[in-house]
This record gives structure tokens, sequence and C-alpha cells, in this order.
């Protein structure tokens, strides 16, 4: 049975450390009309769907260096895209948090191919994917997510890993309140959920790179003991 094209996202990127079923998967999905990407560990899947739109991640939990989870966290502060879970952990608690992180979906291993493309035509109708690259452009300030770039006037501003992680969250989620909480958990972790003086610390770093008069800021706004807010 065929499946409409549009129906199908085109660039997948399968994020697997066991270079075996990388390659088995690539050589799968590349047979049935994707774009397949491979990354070995989640610092190569971060730098690549930061180089580039992707309509899909497919994610190991097991990884080397940065597990699964954290890949998850890091990917939602900045974009949407349908995120399925390759794990050999059945158990439910792993499926909770990797849920509860932002993933879709979670398949189990050993799986088989029409069950995973399955999950795939599901994750693309879920919602549409134009495969732009998500930018906030607003008085002298651009950040685009995807790239990882900041402009101030027509200069790039460097920051921190830390700094454009906290920054992306905010941006994706303009004009809300965002609370402290969340942005500690997203950022450096749960464990990390009561640490309040990181965000002060960070945002604080934040407006002296960013805001024209970092004392009377126009876009980082602070919500006192709630969180904070960016304003275009």
């Amino acid at each position: 049975m065929s499946h409409p094209r549009e129906t199908v996202p085109s660039t997948v990127l399968v994020v697997e450390d066991e270079a075996q079923l990388a390659r088995a998967l690539q050589i799968n999905l590349r047979v049935h009309g994707y774009e397949a990407l491979t990354a070995p560990s989640g610092e190569a899947a971060l730098e690549i769907a930061a180089a580039r739109p992707v309509d899909v991640v497919v994610l190991d939990l097991g990884l080397p260096g940065m597990d699964g989870f954290e890949v998850i966290r890091r990917l939602r502060a900045w974009t949407d895209v349908p995120i399925i879970v390759l794990s050999a952990r059945h158990g439910s608690e792993d499926k909770v948090e990797a849920l509860d992180a932002g993933a879709d979906d979670y398949v189990t291993k050993p799986f088989g191919l029409e069950e995973l493309l399955a999950r795939l035509r599901a994750a693309a109708r879920r919602g549409p994917r134009t495969g732009e690259a998500p930018r906030m452009l607003t008085g002298d300030l651009s950040v685009d997510l995807a790239a990882r770039r900041v402009l101030v006037r027509g200069s790039e501003v460097r920051l921190t890993p830390t700094e454009w992680n906290i920054l992306a969250l905010l941006v994706r989620r303009a004009g809300q309140l965002v609370t402290q909480r969340e942005i500690l958990t997203q950022v450096w972790g749960p464990a990390y959920e009561k640490e309040t003086q990181y965000l002060r610390v960070y945002l604080a770093q934040l407006r002296r790179k960013l805001e024209t008069d970092p004392a009377h800021p126009r876009h980082l706004h602070t919500e006192a003991g709630m969180g904070y807010r960016f304003d275009p």
C-alpha cells in the first residue's frame, strides 16, 4: 500500500551509537524515500539539528556522554520536531521520563521496520512541518534558533551554551511566563530545579550582552518569584 508523499517527513535524524544499527536504519529509510542522517552521540545530534532543519528525530536513550533524556530536553528548548525514542529499556519509568521530557513516541527494541515506518507517518500527521528555521527579529535583536546565532545591531554576540539554552527557551515562548522551575529543569536537569540563583546570574549576563540598557531591559523581563519572560 502506498502512502502520499506529503504525509511523510522527508528528513530523519537517527541518533544511535551502535554503528551497524544506525547504518541499517539509514539504508532502509532511504529505500522508503527518506533522507536519513545519522549521529553517534547526543552532542553530534544537537549540532546537526541546529545546522539544518530535520522533520523527525529517531533517538536511542543509551548514548555515550549526553544521554537521550538530555537530548530531548535540549531539543525541546528550541524546536517542536517530532521525537521518536528507540530504546532497549522496557521499564515504564523510562517511558514516562522520555515522554515527560518531550518525546512524542516510544518504541522498544527489537522492533520491526514496518512499525517504525508507521510511527514516522503518524508523527508527520500530528502537525505540519515547514522545514523553515525558527527566527525571532525584534528591534535591534535577531535570534536564529536553528543556527544558534544572535545578532545585536547587526553584530554577532557570543553566548555560552547555558546562556544560549536559556535564551532559546524564552524566545520559543515569547510573550509567555516561563517558570524558574521549568527553565532550571530544561537547561540544567531535574536535580537543579531549586537552584534559582543560577538563573539570576545567567539572566544578568544575558541582559549585559543583549539589552541596550540592562538595568531597564526591553526583552528579558523578570516576574518576581515566578520566572522570566521574553518580550519581542
